[in-house]
């Protein structure tokens, strides 16, 4: 039998495996160096648990079965951010600032493009509890050093706000079917369709939405986006907010696109969208999401981002390592004790269990153990 695993689906080899299990460690230890605690949530929840605030979209992701214990609608995660949120809201309950971090595959009814897996290993960060600029400027300069360390540095970060389309889709008295459709062809920047969804739309509000596509680039689109837009409080401190954020981020590659509205069913403020050289789609997503936590009791001001680990190991090398040290199935003392302090090294050491029909260099070997002069030393493998 010829067996196929699911489309979008895949294993991971022991050269991809090892790589991503690398990066894992050394991403979770900078969380950890930053005050970020590590939670594992359950891969399954109940469907509302996990699609609490979340949009259609997510909800279209989340494949849902039906619990045996309890005939309830269960799911599995297609997102850990609502996750996390309740794991800050329901069982930590912390009054003041709370950073959680988190790895763990997310599973996917539909692949989010052509050659997207449709199990991401989803690894991200969480800010809980202040809702100031500092909080923002502290998780994008996190997601910076992430990139770094996997030596994928941000080639561009592209900044936005949810409040802008936000305040100008209410403007426009926009019914929840519209504000979709707006919202999809705003991120397509498909201004001909905009401009036949917006024919009956009133001045200014109109303008303002036909420009959003068009406000995109450095630091000058602020300027553009002031004259442009609405003389609105909300808009103001909207772009007040990016203002600030864009000098205190002087040292990272910051762009602006006030379209970029991925997420925007639960993002409320500040969105931002990384990328790495040679990435023609972001490669990790965040903002902030101050009321994601209610539905569990709880509105905390909340920030973050999260990325796909197998996407951004993608562009990384195979590790390059020492091949492994072929030791005889023997039960000599020194053996043992040689044995432990070369894998107490970090070394590999295989032993050469009786009856074995293939190549020791076909299981990694390149070195062997042999007794010289009553003392065990490691020489290159001979032969096969």
């Amino acid at each position: 039998m010829r067996w196929v695993l699911p489309d979008h689906i895949q294993d991971a080899l022991p050269a991809e495996a090892d790589k991503l299990e690398r990066l894992r460690r050394r991403l979770l230890d900078a969380f950890r160096g930053h005050g970020y605690q590590l939670v594992i949530p359950p891969l399954l929840e109940y469907l509302d648990s996990l699609t609490t605030g979340a949009g259609q979209d997510l909800k279209l992701r989340t494949f849902k079965l039906v619990d045996q214990l309890s005939g309830k609608t269960m799911g599995v995660r297609a997102d850990m951010t609502p996750q996390v949120a309740r794991i800050d809201a329901h069982l930590l309950n912390r009054s003041g600032v709370s950073r959680l971090c988190y790895c763990g595959s997310v599973l996917h009814a539909l692949p989010s493009t052509l050659t997207a897996t449709r199990e991401p290993l989803q690894l991200g960060a969480e800010l809980y509890g202040h809702a100031g600029i500092d909080a923002d400027l502290e998780i994008i300069h996190l997601l910076s050093e992430v990139m770094r360390l996997a030596e994928v540095p941000a080639s561009r970060i592209d900044l936005g706000h949810v409040g802008l389309f936000r305040v100008l889709a209410a403007r426009a008295g926009m019914v929840p079917e519209r504000e979709e459709e707006l919202f999809d062809l705003l991120q397509a920047k498909d201004l001909p369709g905009l401009r036949e969804l917006l024919a009956d739309v009133a001045e200014p509000v109109r303008s303002a939405l036909l420009a959003l596509p068009t406000l995109y680039g450095g630091a000058e689109v602020l300027d553009e986006a002031r004259a442009r837009l609405p003389d609105d409080a909300e808009i103001r401190a909207a772009l007040d907010d990016l203002g600030r954020l864009a000098d205190a981020l002087a040292d990272l590659p910051i762009s602006f696109d006030l379209a970029d509205l991925r997420g925007y069913h639960y993002h409320n403020g500040v969105v931002f969208a990384a990328y790495g050289n040679g990435s023609p789609a972001a490669l990790a997503l965040g903002g902030r999401y101050d009321r994601i936590g209610q539905a569990f009791g709880r509105g905390r001001p909340a920030t973050g981002f999260s990325l796909d680990l197998r996407e951004l190991a993608l562009g990384l090398p195979d590790s390059i390592q020492a091949g492994a040290i072929l030791a005889p199935a023997d039960s000599d003392a020194e053996l043992r004790s040689a044995v432990a302090q070369l894998r107490a090294e970090g070394e590999v050491v295989m032993t050469a269990l009786p009856g074995h029909d293939g190549s020791w260099k076909e299981a990694g070997c390149d070195r062997q153990l042999i007794k010289r002069d009553d003392r065990w030393t490691v020489e290159a493998l001979q032969g096969e």
